[in-house]
């Protein structure tokens, strides 16, 4: 089986990891943790001059995802040894990079996080988790953070 995991550093993305890890998957599962990093949005044509800060942006904002999906990784090869994990972080608009990594590797799940946003946050925002539901080759998995009561 193989299951798409996205995460974005965030404390929810931390109730997706540990939904993973309190799941029994069957033998041979594939877990992908993904991360996408939003670039850093500018035109070359407004100020040619931004290119170097927003090169530098993308890089700083790489290197905390790149820690972040590691740290996860980590956690769940830790408490889940059966598991093969595999860490990739991408670029791009997280919801079009999550359904189209779903499709290029064939995932069979895709389990992601809600920030559980208001109906107007949603609407002036977007919401990453409902894109996905929407668009996704595969089932999907809305994991939200459970509140401790």
């Amino acid at each position: 089986m193989k299951i798409l995991v996205a995460i974005d550093g965030s404390e929810h993305s931390q109730a997706v990891v540990e939904e993973v890890i309190r799941r029994p998957w069957p033998t041979g599962t594939v877990v992908r943790l993904i991360l996408v990093c939003w670039p850093f949005p500018y035109s070359p044509f407004v100020d040619p001059g931004l290119a170097e800060q927003a090169a530098k942006f993308d890089e700083i904002t790489r290197e905390r995802g790149s820690k972040d999906a590691d740290s996860a990784a980590r956690l769940i090869r830790e408490k889940v040894p059966g598991l093969k994990v595999e860490v990739e972080v991408l670029q791009g608009s997280p919801e079009r990079m999550i359904v189209e990594e779903a499709e290029r590797w064939g995932a069979d799940l895709i389990l992601v996080g809600s920030h559980g946003y208001s109906p107007i946050h949603r609407f002036l925002l977007g919401s990453v988790a409902q894109s996905v539901v929407l668009h996704a080759p595969c089932s999907v998995e809305v994991v939200r953070k459970r509140n401790s009561s």
